[in-house]
């Protein structure tokens, strides 16, 4: 009987334990205690965590790696189809400024009619300057019209065929071209050369001619119009016991990096051959 009395104290004391425990507890004076006990506990917990983290990552490294692969092979495809259009509108770009200019040599020189073509090809032979268009007979072109870029002259029509034209070069050696040297209006006559470079010639030797001075077509003799730039005086030269003299000129034209010519398809080039050669 005595047990069973004792039970409500018992209960009693319990209660006040635990209530007592709940009041250090708030008080913060059970904190080092916990602590105390906690620490090992959390020692072992985080031990335990790293070992599982790497396990975790080493079995889910294949996977990551394929992964990091796939998506760098992604980006390496998306930046080289970045790259081809950016090319792309570049070279747009660059065509788009070149028919500009070609658009305004055309307005500034309204009394001819202009037909645009596109360089195909090049002469590979060293001692001949030739480059190819893709117009022909069939477009208009014949032989003898003068061809034209944004800069200035470049040459004429040689050789025609239905759909493609061979043209002669100013830098050819056959190549001649009636020319007036500015400001002093001399007439002389360009030519080429097997290297490329031009010349003037047939200059009187009382003219006063020198670097700088600007060179165009003549129009004498009737294989080109009139008016159209050559390029500049870079260097004169007086031989001696000569009657004229002699200058070298710096062509405009970039020869090199011709892409669209214009052909000047209302210019009839005047055919001189039987005069030169009837007695």
């Amino acid at each position: 009987m005595r047990p069973g009395k004792d039970s409500p104290y018992r209960l009693i004391a319990l209660v006040l334990l635990a209530a007592g425990l709940l009041v250090l507890a708030l008080g913060g004076y059970l904190s080092p205690v916990f602590s105390g006990v906690l620490q090992p506990v959390l020692g072992v917990q985080g031990f335990l965590f790293e070992r599982f983290q790497a396990i975790q990552d080493f079995i889910n490294a294949p996977a990551d790696i394929a992964r990091l692969r796939q998506e760098n092979a992604e980006l390496r495809s998306e930046n080289a189809t970045l790259q081809t259009q950016i090319i792309a509108l570049q070279q747009q770009v660059a065509e788009i400024e070149l028919l500009s200019a070609l658009l305004d040599f055309a307005r500034a020189r309204p009394e001819n009619t202009y037909q645009a073509a596109a360089v195909i090809g090049r002469d590979p032979s060293p001692f001949l300057h030739y480059i190819i268009i893709n117009r022909g007979s069939d477009d208009g072109i014949r032989r003898g019209m003068p061809v034209v870029a944004q800069q200035g002259l470049v040459g004429r029509v040689a050789q025609v065929t239905a759909n493609a034209s061979r043209v002669e070069l100013i830098t050819d050696p056959a190549s001649i071209v009636s020319a007036q040297v500015q400001p002093s209006e001399m007439d002389g006559v360009v030519s080429g050369s097997i290297t490329g470079a031009l010349s003037i010639d047939l200059i009187p030797l009382d003219t006063q001619i020198q670097p700088g001075d600007l060179v165009f077509t003549s129009g004498i003799g009737g294989l080109y119009p009139s008016d159209i730039f050559i390029g500049q005086v870079s260097n004169v030269r007086q031989e001696a016991q000569a009657l004229f003299q002699f200058a070298s000129v710096q062509p405009v034209v970039d020869f090199t990096r011709l892409e669209i010519v214009l052909v000047i398809v209302n210019f009839q080039p005047v055919d001189l051959t039987p005069l030169l050669s009837s007695p």
